[in-house]
């Protein structure tokens, strides 16, 4: 009988280990399918930077002052990341140079709670994770492929269109406040269950998979956790 696991991915979309992460668990999930093992994928909000000024902060300035890197050393890290990414998630274009830049993603995280609502309401559950899950992939493109201003309601509401999601309801979400408070308390949330860095894949709300795993170790981990529930 096919199982069906609740996966909760905890990330941030200007988090380039959560790139990897989220494609070793696509690979992952498509090979346990056979196998009769299936998952609902929720992404769950974090933010790396949330008191990032809206003109974001250049990755090299930022990578320095958070983590005493050096120039080198970010250059060395950016391309060992982007190997990786090359790996977990075959057709990705990760291009992070020595301009790209880091931003606030309050504004993203709100609408990828809209888009998990459903984009109608003749969209269905299942329906409406895939909504989310396509949106979570234009993020990504439109940051690490596109370099594009991640604080910009145009580019977010174009992200939306990419997905397959109404551009003006886009438009109409970022113009308000709508979900703020309900992001705020999923960010509370998580952290409350002591999720302090990302991507964090929290498996039945009581298994942690931390880190941009390769595929390999998320499926020998799901198969076990599959097992168990």
């Amino acid at each position: 009988m096919p199982r069906t696991l609740h996966i909760d991915f905890v990330s941030d979309i200007v988090c380039p280990w959560c790139v990897v992460g989220l494609g070793g668990l696509r690979t992952a999930l498509e090979t346990l399918k056979g196998e009769g093992i299936e998952a609902e994928v929720h992404f769950q909000p974090f933010e790396l930077n949330p008191n990032m000024p809206p003109e974001g902060e250049n990755i090299v300035d930022h990578i320095g002052r958070k983590y005493g890197s050096t120039p080198e050393q970010s250059a060395a890290n950016r391309a060992m990341i982007t190997e990786r990414a090359a790996e977990a998630w075959p057709g990705f274009d990760m291009r992070m140079g020595p301009d790209s830049r880091i931003w606030n993603t309050f504004d993203a995280h709100r609408l990828l709670h809209w888009a998990a609502l459903g984009s109608s309401p003749r969209v269905t559950k299942v329906e409406a994770l895939a909504e989310q899950r396509a949106l979570k992939a234009a993020l990504f493109v439109a940051h690490f492929t596109d370099g594009k201003t991640m604080t910009d309601p145009d580019v977010l509401a174009d992200a939306a269109a990419v997905a397959g999601l109404g551009r003006a309801k886009a438009v109409e979400v970022l113009a308000s406040a709508l979900y703020a408070a309900e992001v705020r308390a999923a960010e509370a949330l998580w952290v409350s269950r002591g999720i302090t860095g990302v991507p964090a894949v929290v498996v039945e709300g009581k298994y942690l998979i931390s880190g941009g795993q390769p595929a390999e170790v998320f499926e020998e981990a799901l198969r076990g956790m599959a097992g168990e529930v």
